[in-house]
Parts: C-alpha cells; sequence; structure tokens
C-alpha cells in the first residue's frame, strides 16, 4: 500500500467521524462521540504512518526529503495537525464539542488533496527548498494554522448561538456557553500565534539563507505578516481593551480567511513561494 492510498482511506475516516460527532451532538449520545474520538485518534495515526510512509518513498526514489514541500503535502499535515490539536483539547479540558468543528475541516482538507487538480507526485526539492529550516518553518507554521482553524470553528459556533436569557431552541442552541467558546477562541489563538511567531522566524533565517535577505515583501511575506498583524491585534484588544464576545469572534475569523489566503490566495500571485 502506497502513501497516497493511506491518505484516501484517512479521508474517509475523518469524514466518519465528522457524522459521529455531529450525530452526537443532535442527538445528545455520548456513545457516538467517544467512538468518533476514538475514531478520529485512528485518523491521525493513519496520517502520520502515511507522511513517515512517504517520507521513506521519497528516499527509495534517490530523491530523499521531508514531505512538507508541496501543496498536496503541506495539505496532508494540516489535516494531521488539525486532529492532533483537536484531540490535546478533547483530552486536556474534556470538550468533546470542538469535534463537531475540527473533524469537518481535516476531512475538508484531506479531500481537497485528493482532488485531481492537486499534484500527489513525490518530486525533487528545488535549491531554494534544499533547507533543514524547511522542516521548521513549515511545522510551525502549520500548527500555527491548525490552531486558528479551531478557533475559527469555535467562532462560528459563538456567533451562531442565540443569545438572549430568554427560552432556546434548535440544534445551535445546543451550543457550550459563550463564556466556554470565547475563553477556548483566546486560548486557540494565543497557541497559534506563539507558533505563527516562530514559522515566521525560521522562515526569515530560511529565506536568507536561500536568497541572502531576511525579508523581501513578497506576497507570501507580505500576507503573512498581514495575518500574524490581525491576530496580534485581536490578543492586544483582549488583553489591554478588555475585548470579549462577539468582537474577538469576528476578528478571529477575518484572522483566519487572512490565513487561508496566506495558503491559497497567494500562489496566483507571482513570487518566490507558491505551493503547487
Amino acid at each position: 500500500m502506497t502513501s497516497s492510498e493511506i491518505f484516501s482511506i484517512i479521508t474517509f475516516i475523518y469524514g466518519l467521524a465528522t457524522l459521529l460527532y455531529v450525530f452526537s451532538w443532535i442527538f445528545k449520545k455520548a456513545l457516538p462521540g467517544k467512538i468518533a474520538t476514538a475514531v478520529t485518534a485512528g485518523g491521525a495515526m493513519g496520517n502520520l504512518a502515511g507522511i513517515i510512509l512517504r517520507w521513506i518513498e521519497s528516499y527509495q526514489m534517490g530523491i530523499g526529503h521531508a514531505p512538507l514541500s508541496n501543496l498536496y503535502e503541506s495539505l496532508i499535515f494540516f489535516a494531521m495537525t488539525i486532529a492532533l490539536t483537536h484531540l490535546f483539547i478533547e483530552y486536556r479540558y474534556k470538550l468533546r464539542f470542538v469535534g463537531v468543528v475540527a473533524s469537518p475541516i481535516a476531512f475538508l482538507v484531506m479531500a481537497y488533496a485528493s482532488l485531481p487538480k492537486v499534484n500527489d507526485a513525490i518530486q525533487p526539492l528545488i535549491p531554494a527548498l534544499q533547507s533543514n529550516w524547511l522542516i521548521a518553518h513549515v511545522m510551525t507554521c502549520f500548527v500555527g494554522y491548525s490552531a486558528f482553524a479551531i478557533a475559527f470553528g469555535v467562532s462560528i459556533m459563538f456567533l451562531l448561538k442565540p443569545s438572549g436569557n430568554g427560552p432556546q431552541s434548535g440544534i445551535v442552541s445546543r451550543f457550550p456557553d459563550f463564556d466556554i467558546l470565547d475563553d477556548l477562541t483566546h486560548q486557540m489563538v494565543m497557541f497559534g500565534f506563539l507558533f505563527l511567531s516562530i514559522g515566521i522566524i525560521t522562515g526569515a533565517v530560511w529565506a536568507n539563507q536561500a536568497w541572502g535577505r531576511y525579508w523581501g515583501w513578497d506576497p507570501k511575506e507580505t500576507w503573512s505578516l498581514i495575518t500574524w498583524l490581525i491576530y496580534a491585534t485581536l490578543l492586544h484588544a483582549r488583553l489591554m481593551r478588555d475585548w470579549k464576545g462577539k468582537k474577538i469572534a469576528v476578528l478571529s475569523c477575518v484572522g483566519f480567511f487572512a490565513v487561508i489566503f496566506t495558503y491559497f490566495g497567494v500562489n496566483l500571485l507571482p513570487g518566490l513561494h507558491s505551493y503547487q
């Protein structure tokens, strides 16, 4: 079995986890939620096994590099970090509802990676990518992205949840209390901001090694800075202005849209950074 075949299976596993989490949430049944957690854990481990196998396959082809160099490889790593981050939250804080938003994102990321337009071939690294900084830069950035993705999902929950003290009905009324959603959004943004900052720093060091300068206002670099500034604004407003609730949720959504554009949108612009 090849790594690509493993990733195809993992896509369906994340999809199954999504269905189980949603079923557990809608019908308030604990057992499907527990099964969903186990399925997600199995999917994450399979995801990791596929990445390791792809790494081995690259050496067998005489290429030999970490599978983090193109769009396909970044997507499968992104999906794994989302699943692992979600599982950590669920284990540490006993918040199973996060699976309702995290699992669909992991599934959609893997589904996108399986599209015919996404090239899944193992390719040699171009000279600029032949650096040990590749692993540090990509891994830290995508750990940050995974936290921002979960913060985005939780923020959507916050914005959809009915407000007011009167009787509430419907599925969205089953979301957790506003305080829980708000606090989790803040914690995820802090976690993601730390790793994004490390990712930008390692990227600057890598750029100096590859191109002889730390910063060049390439579209990817520029939008990474814009993303960093949005989340820095969110944290500043939270800590210094005591912003909470809807304002933070909206800023979290805006920040994740910036993440998506940094990840995908800049590929449409001329520059040194692009995932193909």
